[in-house]
């Protein structure tokens, strides 16, 4: 039988709306290789010849009829690289601005669900002789940290490519709906006694109504959630959390780790805690800037998504793909004007969360959503999606990327921000990925909640400009 789509996999695929796509991605740009042009129709053989090292990247969601059970994997027999693949040029002059701003329309476009859920924009033109790949995958594919191991397949540790010799790909026979409908009907006979081992027999008996079930969702989503700080009493702020529309911006920022690891050696606490302090004199900025009052009653959470995959991965339930994560509710500071005492609190609050084991554990909770049928299962996604601003303000990322040069092709990257998705009434949220000795900050951001995204980078830079003049 097919691969299943686990709960949380496949909650990323209910919780997407015209508004809301659920895709992850990266932004990287290149430099021109030694030995001349870059060659974009060669790299698209290389990546075709390496779709064997990731084979979900040939492989198409099925829903199963009646919404039986959850989506299934299924090779496609028509996969074409060249659609997935995609070359375009930026007008001249080329510059970072123009390239931010195709980013953010390209952040616009669903995925095509009736294919691989992934695609590669090439963009040449950049000043200097650079190009950037643009990547989107599928929240549903995979998580930050294996999205690093995808990209890491696609690229080298040295300017001449790795030989990935490639075995010939024949596509399994597409399953039949019967066949679909019979797997899930197994499955379904199963799920009592997980739902018991899960959450208890209480929580397993709401299968039974289909109203009853959702508003157990409901209760459920407000339960787990609760057991981090006061995770149901986040307030809306009205910079961060408004009624955001399909389209989009993207902000990018560029800072050493040297910095960040100079603060943390000066003030103690982790580079993880220096990023959320950067985050948090930045966000206090924007506040300012657009007339916030700042009191000590001003609060903005954070959801900051916690990798547990090294440890899925020990206990021997995620295999290689899929989603493993855990999540941290943090409070950031904003209304603390020292930056020194920002970072204290949040050295605080993280060593509190890690000592309590107060995480949020979303494959724990979407394991429960899981427990209704998928179409109940969409509903209690779709509701946790729209009520997000209830449990937290904005989501800030940081997953760890390579700390040597990567190339592609012989072309050496330089920069490699992170894409990540809007949550429901969310204006911004911040992806973070150090790589080669940088840590780069992407911005995703709604066109018009957040017009001043620039901005927005540039106060994150003097919010670590400030930590690093305080770290003398």
């Amino acid at each position: 039988m097919p691969d299943r789509l686990s709960p949380l996999d496949a909650s990323f695929l209910f919780a997407e709306d015209r508004t809301t796509a659920m895709h992850i991605g990266g932004v990287m740009t290149f430099e021109q290789p030694a030995g001349g042009p870059f060659d974009v129709g060669a790299f698209t053989d290389l990546i075709e010849q390496r779709l064997h090292l990731v084979p979900r990247y040939r492989q198409k969601v099925r829903m199963v009829p009646g919404g039986l059970g959850l989506p299934v994997w299924v090779d496609d027999p028509d996969f074409d690289i060249h659609y997935h693949v995609r070359h375009s040029a930026l007008p001249a002059p080329g510059t970072d601005a123009v390239l931010r701003e195709l980013v953010g329309r390209l952040l616009v476009r669903h995925l095509d669900r009736s294919r691989p859920l992934w695609e590669v924009n090439i963009v040449e033109g950049l000043t200097g002789g650079r190009f950037a790949v643009v990547t989107k995958t599928h929240h549903a594919m995979v998580d930050g940290l294996a999205s690093m191991d995808i990209g890491a397949a696609l690229l080298d540790l040295t300017p001449v490519p790795r030989p990935t010799p490639a075995p010939p790909w024949r596509p399994e026979p597409e399953p039949s709906a019967l066949a679909l409908a019979a797997g899930a009907a197994v499955d379904l006979l199963r799920r009592p006694w997980s739902a018991i081992e899960r959450a208890g027999e209480a929580a397993a008996r709401v299968v039974t109504d289909a109203r009853s079930t959702a508003d157990s969702v409901a209760r459920t989503v407000g339960g787990v959630l609760s057991t981090g700080r006061r995770a149901a009493s986040a307030r809306p702020v009205g910079a961060l959390n408004a009624a955001t529309g399909q389209q989009r911006r993207y902000g990018t920022l560029r800072t050493t780790l040297a910095d960040h690891r100079k603060v943390r050696k000066a003030h103690g606490g982790t580079v993880n805690d220096v990023i959320l302090a950067v985050v948090t004199g930045g966000l206090r900025r924007l506040l300012i800037r657009r007339g916030e009052p700042l009191t000590e009653s001003t609060q903005v959470r954070a959801m900051v998504p916690v990798s547990v995959r090294a440890r899925a991965r020990e206990t021997g339930t995620i295999g290689p793909a899929g989603n493993s994560i855990s999540a941290y509710l943090v409070d950031l500071p904003v209304a603390v004007t020292d930056p020194v005492e920002r970072l204290g609190i949040l050295s605080a609050a993280m060593e509190e969360h890690k000592r309590g084991g107060q995480a949020v554990g979303a494959a724990t909770l979407m394991g429960l959503v899981g427990l209704a049928p998928p179409v109940l299962h969409s509903l209690g996604v779709r509701m946790a999606s729209r009520y997000s601003d209830n449990f937290y303000n904005v989501l800030v990322t940081n997953v760890p990327g390579p700390p040597r040069p990567l190339y592609a092709m012989g072309a050496r990257m330089l920069e490699m921000y992170p894409v990540v998705p809007l949550g429901g009434r969310q204006a911004v949220a911040v992806g973070i990925t150090s790589y080669d000795g940088h840590v780069h900050y992407g911005l995703t951001a709604d066109r018009d909640a957040m017009p001043d995204v620039d901005e927005v980078a540039d106060d994150l830079a003097e919010s670590l400009a400030e930590l690093v003049e305080r770290s003398d």
